[in-house]
């Protein structure tokens, strides 16, 4: 029974709001970059577009098919990637990876949201999942980045 407490102390009420209220969810009409992530082990997917000015994120979208877990972790990017840079993005990934695989600390603002998600550190089979919105991002702040300088 403590393992069932354990799994509905995880979904909390800030993690059931978050994926409630995504930000920017749908698409762009013409991205620089779009990626699509899926999750092999859960079959979460999220679709990412995106758009650069300056080397700053000026726009962006995203259609999440996934758990509550990828779904809050999506609405913490969104709520965070207007105006950030590769460099922050990446930095924020990273951070995320190690908060859950390796106990590391939350990312740093303005991704600090993600904290609502250091339950999920004894979850593995959810780490995917919760990774997918953000590994997106940079994915695609990459390409943008490589078609804006072409």
């Amino acid at each position: 029974m403590s393992g069932e407490n354990d799994l509905i102390k995880l979904y909390s009420g800030r993690i059931l709001a978050l994926a409630a209220d995504i930000p920017h969810l749908g698409q762009l009409d013409a991205p620089m970059a779009r990626v699509k992530k899926r999750s092999p082990l859960c079959g979460s997917a999220v679709t990412v577009d995106l758009n650069v000015e300056n080397g700053q994120v000026s726009a962006y979208a995203q259609d999440v098919k996934a758990c509550a877990l990828g779904q809050a972790a999506a609405a913490v990017t969104g709520g965070a990637i207007i105006g950030r840079t590769l460099p922050e993005l990446e930095a924020a990934r990273d951070a995320l990876r190690a908060m859950l695989k390796d106990a590391g600390p939350v990312p740093a603002a303005p991704f600090d949201g993600f904290e609502v998600l250091e339950p999920a550190r004894d979850y593995k089979n959810r780490h995917a999942s919760i990774l997918l919105s953000i590994e997106a991002a940079c994915e695609a702040m990459t390409q943008a980045l490589q078609s804006d300088c072409a």
